[in-house]
């Protein structure tokens, strides 16, 4: 199938990029300074489209840069420039379907605070306009001076699922093997550790073994924490085309509109959903709806699995949870009963101090039931970021490039071979996780700290005392495309990038598919593709040749596939960006073999079909736990249980960039709001629309009461992209993890 029904823009660029761009024609590297050229015109170097190839009108197919969703969006260029855009019906994702933020897309990239010169902070602590020789040079400069005197390790990097593969697979080289930071870590912590440390624990790797697909062919959904008619709302389309008249479960102790819409609401009390999974487990088996075959030939640990879930009985586990035996009975025999089920998971499984745990009781369900690998099955975590499964593979944080072990002196010594790198630069052992990092900040053990394509004074856990910590640092730098972010505004450089749309590379979005980002308009000012700023870095740091092949995105897309050879997520059967491009992306693995089998990648493709999973005896793990306290649970001082989650389907994150947007900023309550029971509200005095003070142990804020009986009592909830919900919660995270818990903390509500 090809996307385009004209010249597609990749093909454009395939023919025109010269195939030896080399590092100087950007930078003179030797003399650490920028070429007259570059400061003319940053934002056609190295990436995308030359003007003459855009004068003529075309159209062209992107993968949308919001969400893992991955839609495919149809870009109608003139003169060189995208100005409109609408969903591609053709491709595989969205079937023309598109959310508020896919239309707004190219919108948000015309603000007026967009980041379009470096920014260096002057003796009297104001930002100020320098150009890239001077801030490139202060970067290199401050940054060696701090590890010249606290050692290499005294420097991090906080990284992002928002950029594309190629530009994740650049900094954490660049940061890791050529500037010789140990610890760095991405924001994907916030989101996805925990779906990732139950895939790797339970199937032996991270993958995802679905396909959108899936969920027009079960006859049995559970949903548990998750509410994609409002997160990903192309997935609840997915869903409403189900011709099977499936059943629904959802678990969440609000009636979201996901809930609204089930045929089962578990309306459980918070943080019980470990324990009634338990419970569906225990009764799954004591009725003997299992797959003892699939079980015995696939599984190992099922006896500890039986023995530990035996006194979760419904009738033990319901009154404690909030809920009814029979509720639970009828979840159990629901799901073991169906043809095909699948569980899906998002943040409010990701985000718990016992998430890990509880994604893993859903893996149970799914292995003991047989339900995996099938149309309509699996364990399946719905992904947040954009690229956050890019982070997973490619950003040589919590994984060595390409998945593989740091530990593993054999691991190394591949990657230093694909790279072409000493072996000795490549870090024994996995850098600090992003909690630790912070916890380092506050140890002075991290004095300088490299934040990119993120906004963590937003959006990390415990705001307040993270703002705090952001002082203590010798040097911030925050790399970014827009200045007004809230991490932004306290840097001591800010370095402009580009957005989607204004550089190329690939994003994988939840069903493992490699979707392709292309160039599309100019970035604004003197802005810089990510890819270009860590290139410049590397010049300017004096570790050009370490880089020399990495020369556009393509280039290290072609790296990554020799990295990725033999793994469970081998791409070396993918034709480069062009057959990207045409057939609407494609999921990994896709090896050389399955290339040579079959030319054209089949659209809908999900893992373990045979049973096989990627531990060395090639079987699954049913893994249990014990329960865990709530750490802090409401009392006679804050007696209300608050909880946070996505707001409306016009709001992604921390807003940074749908708040440009005229059109979204419209679709959803511009003031913050806490959602409280109207008993709650009557006891307080609080009507709908009067404001209210909300307060934690940590901070206090006032937002606007919305009274509704979506809440149960004794439980509120604030939509996280607010920049006030962090001044709330409780900073704690999962033991195996380390993703923050930000869904639980205790809080007193009152009349303003």
């Amino acid at each position: 199938m090809s996307i385009g029904s004209t010249k597609s823009l990749t093909q454009i660029n395939d023919e025109r990029r010269p195939r030896s761009f080399e590092l100087p024609q950007l930078l003179q590297a030797r003399t650490g300074k920028m070429t007259r050229e570059l400061l003319l015109n940053p934002g056609d170097h190295g990436l995308g489209m030359t003007p003459e190839s855009l004068r003529a009108e075309t159209t062209t197919v992107a993968a949308c840069g919001y969400c893992a969703t991955g839609c495919g969006l149809r870009l109608h260029v003139r003169d060189g420039q995208a100005v409109g855009l609408t969903p591609e019906t053709d491709y595989p994702v969205n079937l023309g379907m598109a959310c508020p933020k896919g239309w707004e897309a190219l919108e948000v990239l015309d603000a007026d605070d967009r980041a379009t010169h470096p920014l260096l902070r002057d003796a009297n602590g104001e930002l100020k306009r320098v150009d890239w020789d001077t801030a490139l040079t202060t970067f290199t400069e401050r940054l060696k001076a701090i590890q010249s005197e606290h050692g290499n390790d005294s420097v991090a990097f906080l990284s992002t699922g928002q950029i594309p593969c190629e530009e994740m697979a650049f900094l954490g080289a660049l940061a890791k093997f050529g500037m010789g930071m140990l610890h760095g870590d991405g924001n994907t912590r916030q989101c996805m550790a925990t779906a990732v440390t139950a895939y790797k624990e339970s199937f032996g790797f991270d993958a995802p073994p679905y396909t959108y697909d899936d969920f027009q062919q079960s006859d049995c959904l559970v949903f548990v924490g998750a509410n994609p008619c409002i997160g990903h709302p192309i997935m609840w389309e997915r869903v409403l085309r189900n011709p099977n008249s499936p059943e629904i479960i959802v678990l969440d102790p609000r009636r979201t509109e996901t809930a609204m819409a089930a045929t089962q609401h578990v309306q459980l009390r918070p943080k019980n959903d470990l324990a009634i999974l338990y419970a569906i487990t225990q009764h799954l088996i004591a009725s003997d709806l299992v797959d003892h075959e699939f079980i015995a030939a696939h599984t190992t640990g099922y006896d500890e699995l039986a023995s530990h879930v035996a006194a979760f009985t419904p009738d033990a586990v319901g009154p404690a949870a909030g809920i009814s035996a029979d509720e639970i009975r009828r979840a159990a025999e629901t799901i073991g009963q169906a043809k095909a089920a699948s569980l899906w998971w998002t943040m409010g499984v990701n985000q718990s101090y016992e998430g890990t745990r509880t994604a893993q009781a859903m893996i149970n369900i799914a292995l003991i039931t047989g339900n995996i690998g099938r149309p309509g099955t699996g364990a399946n975590s719905i992904t947040g970021q954009c690229n956050a499964m890019g982070s997973r593979l490619w950003s040589n944080t919590t994984n060595l490039f390409g998945h593989h072990k740091f530990e593993s002196p054999e691991d190394r010594a591949r990657v230093a071979s694909i790279l072409g790198i000493d072996v000795d630069t490549i870090p024994t052992e996995t850098g600090w996780s992003y909690d630790r990092i912070v916890e380092g900040i506050r140890n002075d053990e991290i004095k300088g700290l490299w934040v990119i394509a993120t906004n963590p004074a937003h959006s990390w856990i415990d705001r307040g005392d993270f703002k705090v910590l952001l002082d203590k640092l010798d040097f911030l730098v925050v790399q970014d495309m827009y200045a007004s972010t809230e991490t932004a505004r306290l840097a001591d450089l800010v370095l402009p990038a580009a957005g989607w749309g204004e550089k190329e590379g690939t994003f994988i979005n939840s069903e493992r598919r490699y979707g392709l980002l292309k160039k599309v308009r100019k970035a604004p000012g003197e802005a810089l593709a990510d890819f270009q700023i860590f290139r410049a870095v590397a010049a300017y740091w004096g570790v050009e040749d370490m880089f020399a092949d990495w020369t556009h995105p393509e280039a290290v897309f072609e790296t990554m596939q020799a990295a990725s050879a033999g793994r469970p997520c081998d791409i070396t059967g993918i034709d480069g960006y062009r057959q990207l491009d045409q057939c609407g992306g494609i999921q990994w693995p896709w090896s050389r073999e399955d290339a040579a089998a079959q030319q054209t990648p089949p659209q809908e493709r999900r893992l373990f079909a045979d049973g096989s999973f990627c531990h060395p005896d090639a079987k699954a793990r049913l893994i249990v736990d014990n329960i865990t306290p709530m750490p802090e649970p409401p009392d006679q001082a804050f007696p209300i249980l608050l909880m946070s989650g996505r707001g409306t389907v016009s709001q992604w994150h921390t807003q940074t960039r749908t708040s440009k947007s005229k059109v979204l900023r419209k679709l959803y309550p511009e003031r913050p709001y806490v959602e409280i029971h109207p008993t709650d509200a009557s006891l307080i005095g609080v009507h709908n629309g009067d404001t209210v003070s909300v307060r934690s142990r940590r901070g206090e804020v006032f937002v606007t009461a919305m009274v509704t009986p979506t809440v149960q009592r004794n439980q509120a909830f604030i939509p996280m992209h607010y920049d006030i919900i962090n001044e709330l919660t409780l900073r704690h995270f999962d033991p195996h993890s380390r993703q923050p818990s930000f869904k639980d903390c205790a809080v007193a509500i009152r009349k303003a």
